[in-house]
């Protein structure tokens, strides 16, 4: 890498991890970044998720405040989030990549319309208040299962995704969601390291140039994340989810 490529990847990776704190899909912004200093598609992607895992670990300490009381459903969650990466990673390093790139556009505009019109939407699917315990426990786990599997095979806008379903499922204030969406970013983060680490091609010296970019803006964002009122924060998540699923749709279809 030339010096231009390190503040390429410095500020992208500080924009990453800020992104992925207030909203989701920071990856967005550190993967074409990748493509941009000449490494292969593949290879990006499997650098990337390595390089913004510190980010959300930052995310997760910047929001512990709104983790309060939380702990329980964190431990619950956890062997599904691991579990379900463990498999999307499997299905990134053993299959081809053309089927899930154009089902990907449509999961994350999903996502975003999902929060968009969260109230129309619980009128449908009943409040969670008026859910049973069992309904909820086994549809929180269904949710974090399938967004870890996403997440693992590429991840970005995975915040987003997981914002806008346990904002249908948990009867909690966004920014408790938001912070609950931290950890299991950074549990989908961990088993993706774990796994490209030992079996993927890493560029270990992007990541180093990536990550701890990603730390300083992931836990700046999530200080603001705190610090916004709720209307606020729910808005900037549906505008960068839409315009997320609008370049990966474009990338799909017509890049």
């Amino acid at each position: 890498m030339d010096f231009s490529h390190i503040v390429l990847l410095v500020v992208a990776g500080v924009a990453a991890g800020g992104v992925n704190a207030v909203a989701g899909g920071g990856s967005l912004i550190t993967f074409p970044s990748l493509i941009a200093t000449g490494l292969p598609s593949v290879e990006a992607n499997v650098t990337n998720s390595v390089s913004v895992f510190p980010g959300y670990v930052s995310s997760v300490f910047g929001s512990r405040a709104d983790l309060a009381g939380q702990g329980g459903r964190v431990r619950a969650t956890l062997p599904a989030a691991m579990v379900g990466s463990a498999a999307g990673c499997a299905l990134l390093l053993l299959t081809p990549a053309r089927a899930f790139e154009i089902v990907v556009p449509f999961l994350v505009l999903g996502a975003a319309g999902t929060l968009a019109f969260q109230e129309r939407l619980r009128g449908l699917v009943g409040h969670p208040r008026a859910m049973s315990p069992r309904r909820a426990a086994v549809t929180l786990q269904l949710v974090v299962f399938l967004g870890a599997v996403y997440g693992g095979y590429f991840g970005a806008a995975l915040g987003v995704m997981y914002v806008a379903a346990l904002a249908l499922i948990l009867d909690e204030p966004l920014k408790r969601i938001n912070a609950m969406k931290n950890v299991l970013s950074a549990t989908v983060g961990l088993v993706t390291l774990v796994v490209f680490a030992a079996f993927a091609r890493v560029e270990w010296g992007a990541v180093a140039v990536l990550a701890p970019a990603t730390v300083v803006g992931g836990y700046v964002g999530a200080r603001l994340a705190r610090r916004l009122p709720q209307r606020v924060l729910k808005h900037l998540i549906v505008t960068f989810g839409t315009a997320i699923g609008l370049v990966l749709f474009y990338r799909a279809f017509l890049g």
